[in-house]
């Protein structure tokens, strides 16, 4: 029923617009200030999610963006419960995720003088935001929320904070109540990201990758937030060029793919690091040259020329300067290179890559991810746990991880074949990411098997929120990979620290996971031995009526190769210590 032109309240408001916005659900948790935006909830045809914890709101609607494409909605009230969802608004920031989170304020009149439950939240979230406001009218909700989220969803992608004081929502309040009204259009003058890159520069760009002899192609998160990966795919075949997918693009060129490398970087793959160090030509897509990839910057692949594809103009040249710099939508790009190469005769047109692609097959086969299976009487290996669910599971299961070393081996272990079947924190790192991230992919997606794989160290910063998926009904699986310490930081300790173990063991007994898993409604189980996991994984798959954890205990010194030391060069990269020679084993 349209309620253009009646009269409601602000609190009425801001739920109508998000119904407008297409939104199907909030993650989110009330308080005094957003009170009066819960009350028309009731009535509204949005589901709403109750959080354990404000920042798992804020990864709940970040897993659901990074699974469905649509903006996630998060609502918390102001001071605490606002600082609470900084962590997801800078993560977000950085992994460019369509997200709209809004926020309760203090009344007007009490604003800046240290009301109870008070803070500048759109100061402190200034920079963790692509944009972010506080509406000071009840009139102006509509339009707020309009310009939120087309904010959100064009150009590069990113979270938006609508800041709502009180008394502009609330019921018994008569200066709360306007004609209501749907904004037909949004004019932002200022704000008009280019979407389609100047002909001109796809000219320039397909006469460097014609000519190229040894080409790799450099995959960033920003081609799955452009919807890109069939357009990846026609690039990569009529070419014969060799792909590299960064964490934040897993899945959008299938690992199945014989022109795929796998991931670069500190933990890449040996032949997608050393490709991209031996190029000659790197055609980067919706990529940001993070530091990660780089190694140290004044070594990374410098013979290579340089083609940056980003609709972010900020990104050109911020790292490396480009030799052909190409603004404009990855998706959009793709498609008028493949136009312009089949103008110019399709794949005859193209150097001859083979030698290139019989040095980088050499690589491969020298150097695959390896690891030795554990002993009699040994806890697991982390990576034989991620190849039996990898294997145990459909390949359209949905994977969220955590950070840290189990991050990784999820990464290089996992196959995957299907763009938006990976989710991660990438540029922020952001430990106890996986459990809410899961659960907001499970919601957006709720006939896909979501498996979060988290680690001992992240599973205790947001386990509760597995009280969420439990009342709410919503059945994710949680791989627990419990090797007792924080993994990634006792590995750096051992290598560069000598062996200086500072505040990382955890033990693997405190707590029992098998018992706070079940205590938050969920079917536990734990694994010790090789010979149980696929048949306990077989088991978490079958059941689907409530949340699932299962801790697998791991072997607490395995480390993750290969490995870029930290401000390192790409040329510098260990590789296990079984594929290295005598004089490299130290």
């Amino acid at each position: 029923m349209s309620l253009e032109g009646t009269e409601l309240n602000g609190g009425q408001a801001l739920i109508k617009s998000l119904e407008m916005e297409g939104v199907e659900v909030i993650f989110g948790y009330p308080g005094g200030a957003i009170l009066p935006v819960y009350d028309p909830i009731i009535d509204s045809k949005i589901r709403h999610v109750l959080v354990r914890h404000e920042q798992g709101a804020g990864h709940m609607a970040e897993g659901y963006a990074h699974a469905t494409g649509r903006p996630g909605v998060c609502m918390v009230t102001s001071g605490p419960a606002a600082t609470n969802v900084v962590t997801p608004l800078a993560d977000a920031h950085l992994d460019s995720v369509p997200m709209v989170c809004i926020t309760g304020q203090v009344a007007m009149p009490a604003i800046g003088t240290d009301a109870f439950q008070e803070c500048d939240t759109t100061g402190i979230t200034r920079s963790v935001t692509k944009h972010n406001m506080l509406v000071t009218a009840a009139a102006d909700i509509p339009d707020a929320i309009a310009e939120a989220f087309h904010i959100a969803t064009t150009g590069r992608p990113g979270p938006v904070l609508v800041d709502i004081p009180k008394n502009i929502v609330d019921a018994n309040n008569p200066d709360a109540y306007f004609t209501y009204h749907h904004p037909r259009s949004v004019d932002l003058p200022g704000y008009k990201p280019d979407q389609t890159p100047p002909a001109e520069s796809i000219e320039a760009a397909v006469d460097l990758l014609l000519t190229a002899k040894r080409p790799v192609l450099y995959v960033g998160g920003g081609v799955l937030k452009a919807r890109g990966a069939e357009a990846l795919l026609q690039l990569a075949e009529v070419g014969n060029l060799p792909v590299v997918t960064t964490l934040m693009a897993r899945g959008a060129f299938p690992d199945s793919h014989e022109l795929c490398l796998g991931m670069p970087g500190m933990h890449g793959n040996y032949a997608a690091v050393t490709a991209m160090q031996r190029s000659d030509l790197l055609l980067a897509m919706g990529s940001r040259f993070d530091d990660r990839v780089t190694g140290k910057v004044g070594a990374f692949a410098p013979d290579a020329k340089v083609i940056h594809v980003d609709i972010d103009p900020a990104e050109h040249g911020k790292v490396r300067i480009p030799d052909v710099s190409v603004v404009g939508d990855c998706r959009i790009a793709m498609e008028l290179m493949n136009t312009e190469i089949d103008q110019r005769g399709g794949a005859r047109a193209f150097a001859d890559h083979t030698p290139w692609r019989q040095q980088l097959s050499g690589w491969q086969e020298k150097y695959p991810l390896t690891y030795e299976q554990s002993g009699p009487g040994d806890y697991l290996k982390p990576q034989y746990v991620i190849e039996r669910l990898r294997d145990g599971c459909p390949d359209d299961t949905i994977v969220a991880s955590g950070v840290g070393q189990h991050q990784m081996w999820a990464s290089q272990y996992w196959n995957f074949n299907y763009p938006y079947t990976w989710i991660n924190s990438g540029g922020l790192g952001t430990m106890g990411f996986s459990i809410p991230a899961a659960i907001g992919a499970k919601v957006g997606m709720p006939d896909r098997l979501v498996w979060a794989v988290d680690g001992d160290g992240c599973f205790q910063m947001t386990a509760q929120e597995l009280v969420t998926a439990s009342v709410e009904r919503i059945p994710i699986k949680v791989a627990l990979i419990n090797n007792a310490y924080l993994g990634m930081v006792r590995q750096w300790q051992e290598l560069f620290y000598e062996e200086r173990y500072s505040e990382v063991h955890l033990t693997h007994d405190m707590p029992d996971y098998v018992k706070w898993a079940e205590a938050m409604g969920c079917v536990a189980f734990r694994v010790e031995d090789p010979d149980e996991v696929e048949l306990t994984i077989a088991k978490a798959n079958q059941i689907n009526d409530q949340p699932v954890v299962v801790e697998f205990r791991c072997i607490s010194s395995e480390k993750v190769y290969p490995m870029v030391p930290a401000g390192g060069s790409n040329d510098e990269i260990l590789v296990d210590p079984s594929q290295r020679t005598e004089g490299e084993q130290s």
